[in-house]
């Protein structure tokens, strides 16, 4: 099978669980092969963590589930070192990231201390624990969600974590037929425990490996830095986004390419990810809530004025 044919069997086996939200399915598959980690922003009861738990199953990966709570500890994700007085040795406890595909749930509800300790392992796939340094199975893949209503008790991610989170999704609420069908299809079983894996670890390697590949024209960079670089310069913007962001865009550019076939980049697979990978990262600045806009809005001011690259 090609490339394109092993994605869409991906997005189409976790649409066995997940009904009607196939543009977050394809986002999440993206930013796996991208080596990239997802913020999953909704209310509750939409299907955040089901969706985590269908990727894992497709893909025959190990999957822990950490629930962030106030009293939860950087050493339960990180894991620590324990003194065995009978041996006379210091043992390391792996936490919670040493998995492949790690479920931060509700990651805003424990403190800035513990969702620090994330920070390592998100960008450099290893945590040091008491000055030693362990690296994290490959493929890993960090799946944070977040209620985007409910404030009271929660902290706020810091520009530093939301910089490391490749995407941000959003699920929503299903329309009414899909519900219907949602109602149909977990009436009895949930269709998540029979499910299936379409691929393993060795073609999720692969797939990283490939969508590197991808052709990236000098023009098509250039599109991508003058997006950027209009963030940092727009009025309404306190802080535009950082030069990671823009590797970031590229990396989804080549998925989106490698998905739709193709081994080369055009603009189009671009301006379909730049929402995805830059909203988060723009601080907008006070006055702009006056003016009731919203990063979504002036990402699309930004795409409307940047030109697009053509072939001479």
């Amino acid at each position: 099978m090609t490339d394109a044919q092993i994605i869409f069997g991906i997005v189409e086996n976790i649409e066995k669980v997940m009904v009607g939200k196939r543009k977050a399915v394809e986002l999440l598959v993206l930013s796996l092969i991208c080596e990239g980690h997802v913020l999953i922003e909704d209310v509750p009861g939409v299907g955040k963590t089901t969706l985590v738990s269908s990727l894992a199953k497709s893909l025959n990966l190990d999957f822990k589930r950490i629930q962030f709570t106030p009293d939860i500890l950087p050493s339960d994700i990180t894991g620590l070192t324990i003194y065995d007085s009978q041996k006379g040795e210091f043992h390391f406890h792996a936490g919670a990231v040493m998995t492949n595909i790690l479920l931060a749930d509700e990651i805003n509800r424990t403190s800035p201390k513990t969702q620090s300790s994330l920070l390592e392992v998100m960008e450099e796939r290893q945590v040091t624990v008491d000055g030693k340094t362990y690296t994290v199975p490959a493929p890993f893949m960090v799946l944070a969600t977040q209620n985007p209503i409910e404030y009271i008790g929660t902290f706020p991610l810091p520009e530093a974590q939301l910089d490391r989170f490749f995407m941000k999704i959003s699920i929503g609420y299903p329309e009414l037929q899909e519900e219907i069908n949602i109602l149909q299809r977990f009436n009895k079983q949930s269709p998540l425990e029979t499910l299936a894996s379409v691929t393993d670890i060795a073609c999720i390697k692969r797939l990283q490996q490939h969508v590197k590949e991808v052709y990236v024209d000098t023009s098509i960079y250039k599109y991508v830095t003058d997006i950027a670089n209009r963030t940092r310069k727009h009025p309404d913007i306190e802080l535009g986004v950082s030069p990671r962001a823009s590797l970031a865009l590229v990396k989804a550019s080549q998925a989106v390419a490698l998905y739709a076939g193709r081994d080369y980049v055009i603009p189009d697979d671009v301006k379909s990810m730049a929402h995805h990978v830059f909203n988060h990262r723009i601080m907008l600045k006070p006055e702009a809530n006056l003016k009731a806009l919203d990063s979504t809005l002036i990402m699309d001011n930004i795409l409307s004025q940047v030109m697009v690259p053509t072939k001479a």
